[in-house]
Parts: structure tokens; C-alpha cells; sequence
């Protein structure tokens, strides 16, 4: 966050490494979906929000007395962001919002929510990406219904579904200009590939110091396993794998804050980290044994959590398409 209200000033380069060791820690990625919204999630703000706008909403994000939620993604639109139909209505006094947000974290806890809405039809403006706008606005829990849903992992942070039924808003909540919201949320959503690819990296190293630590004192045969090649080598992939994907990762941070394109990095950075996470978590549970699947020695904790980074915020599938298109120039194929 900028420091003229209270930041460090730092770039999105340092946040990775501190994810990256939030993850490395034993909350993993619960503890990471603690707190990473509120770095990756208001970026778009911090970008394009006015000088009034930051002087008002950053200082309480920043010492912790305001939480924020991200209300971007919805259950028939999913990855198609511009097919979002949650509108918000020009009224006298501000905007009247109507629709659903789907797997918004935090959303019990939050105050505020970042919101993505349409302003404009689809059918009525000259690109999908037109007409959509970006919101900051107090979330009022007496008039939005929010319900938690239930999943396979991360159960420290909750996960939610929220409905907006004519939920008033000021004026003073739209951020920039109406209708370009959604070139303004990618400055939130390439922070967040390149966050997410960090936090996996740190669980990944996690699980696989688990599985070295296991391997060194586990004797079956009267030998170590560690000393099997059985094992050894499928650990030291992992090892490679993590290494190449923090190369990347950083590689995509540098060049977000040095203003230059990262998209396909950031992607790149994701897909990589995410494979390499699984793998990581995979073999922990593997060279445990049987007790890789005991709650006693945590790598299958580390493994649901990882089952989610191969699906979110954005699949290994999608990614493969976008670098398809825009970096080796095929045609769009979704």
C-alpha cells in the first residue's frame, strides 16, 4: 500500500515473498486466504481509486481495523467474467445492486466488499468488456444474505455465496469511471495469480520437508527409505519443480511493478507453482505411506489444500489457452 496512507510502500514483488512464507508455515493456505484479499483485492483500488477515495478506505485497511471480501465471481458465469449479470442501477442518490457472488472469502468477517457489476447491458455495449464497473462499498450484513458453503479443505477461512436483493449504495462507491471496471480488476487479478503461485510454492516446500524429514527416519528393511533412489528422485523433482516455479514467480512480479505486461507470466507463474504445489503435496502423502493418510502427520491436509489451487482463481486449463492465444498467437479456442 502506498505510504502516504500509512503503507510500506513495497510492491507486489515483496508480498510474494511474504505469502510465500505465510504458506511455508503450518496454517498453509487457510492462513494465506487470511489476509491475501486485502493485498491483491484492493490493488485495482489503489490504482485507480481517487486521491479522496484512498484517503478514506486504505488507512483502515492498512492498520487492520477494516476487512474487505471480493465479490467478482458468479455461479453462470464462473472464469467469464464479462458474462456477469449482477447490475447495478444509476438511482438519484447513488446505485441499487441485484444479482449473486459466488466463493467470496472472508465474507463473514468483512466490513467492506469489492464488488464487479454491470452498469450497461452486454447487448448493449460495443465489446463484452465494456459496461461493467467496479464498486467499493460497506457490506451491510442486515441486507445482504451471505451462505457459507461447505468444502474439502481451507475450513479455517470461510468460503460464500452472497445475494444482493436491491442493496443500496452511494454514489461515492463506483471507483474510476462507469463501465470500465473491468480493466480495472485486472490490477487485482494479476496480483492475485502471482500471490496464489507463491503461497503454493511455500506449501509445497512445506509438504516436501515433511516428506524428507519422514524419509530420514522411517527404516523398512533394515534401511532407511530415504536412501531408496524409489524415493529420492520423485523428491528431488519436487525440489526442481518448486525452484523453477519461484523463478517464475518472481519473474512475473518484477515485471507487474516495473509497469511492464505480466499477464502471461503471471498465468504461467500460477500454472507452474500449482503443479509443482501438487506434486509436492503428493509425494509427501506417498513416501509417508499409510500414514500419509493419518491427520497425525499433516500432508494430507497439505494435500486437500492444494486441490484448490489447481482449480482456483483461475484453472491450469484456462491458463493453457490464454498463453496458447496470446503468446503463440493461435486462435481463441473458448
Amino acid at each position: 500500500m502506498p505510504a502516504e496512507f500509512g503503507g510500506s510502500g513495497l510492491g507486489v514483488t515483496e508480498a510474494a515473498i511474504v505469502l510465500q512464507e505465510i504458506g511455508h508455515s503450518a496454517g498453509t493456505l487457510a492462513a494465506c486466504s487470511a489476509i491475501h484479499v486485502n493485498i491483491f483485492g484492493l490493488h485495482s483500488i489503489v490504482k485507480h481509486g481517487s486521491k479522496r477515495q484512498l484517503s478514506a478506505w486504505l488507512p483502515p485497511v492498512i492498520d487492520g481495523s477494516c476487512r474487505a471480501c471480493l465479490g467478482v465471481t458468479e455461479p453462470d458465469a464462473g472464469l467469464d467474467t464479462t458474462k456477469i449479470i449482477t447490475r447495478a442501477e444509476r438511482t438519484e442518490n447513488g446505485y441499487v445492486i441485484n444479482g449473486q457472488k459466488i466463493w467470496t472469502s472472508t465474507a463473514q468477517q468483512a466490513d467492506k466488499v469489492i464488488l464487479l457489476a454491470r452498469t450497461s447491458p452486454i447487448d448493449t455495449c460495443a465489446r463484452p468488456i465494456d459496461g461493467i464497473s467496479l464498486f467499493y462499498a460497506d457490506l451491510d450484513k442486515s441486507a445482504v444474505e451471505i451462505r457459507e458453503i461447505e468444502k474439502m479443505g481451507r475450513h479455517a477461512v470461510n468460503s460464500n455465496q452472497l445475494f444482493f436483493d436491491n442493496f443500496e449504495i452511494s454514489a461515492d462507491c463506483l471507483v474510476g469511471e462507469e463501465g470500465k471496471g473491468f480493466r480495472y480488476i485486472l490490477d487485482s487479478l494479476i496480483p492475485e495469480r502471482i500471490l496464489n503461485a507463491a503461497e503454493v510454492i511455500g506449501i509445497g516446500r512445506r509438504a516436501l520437508e515433511k516428506a524428507v524429514s519422514y524419509a530420514n527416519e522411517r527404516v523398512v528393511f533394515g534401511r532407511k527409505i530415504g536412501q531408496n533412489q524409489s524415493i529420492q528422485h520423485p523428491l528431488a523433482e519436487c525440489w526442481s519443480e518448486l525452484y523453477a516455479a519461484e523463478l517464475m514467480t518472481l519473474h512475473a512480479a518484477e515485471l507487474y511493478d516495473s509497469g511492464q505486461p505480466s499477464g502471461a507470466q503471471a498465468n504461467a507463474a500460477k500454472y507452474l507453482a500449482a503443479d509443482a504445489g501438487f506434486h509436492a503435496c503428493d509425494r509427501a502423502v506417498r513416501t509417508h505411506g499409510g500414514m500419509g493418510y493419518a491427520r497425525e502427520y499433516h500432508v494430507e491436509r497439505y494435500f486437500r489444500e492444494m486441490v484448490a489451487a489447481q482449480l482456483a482463481p483461475v484453472s491450469r486449463e484456462m491458463i493453457l489457452c490464454f498463453i496458447a492465444e496470446r503468446e503463440l498467437g493461435l486462435s481463441k479456442s473458448y
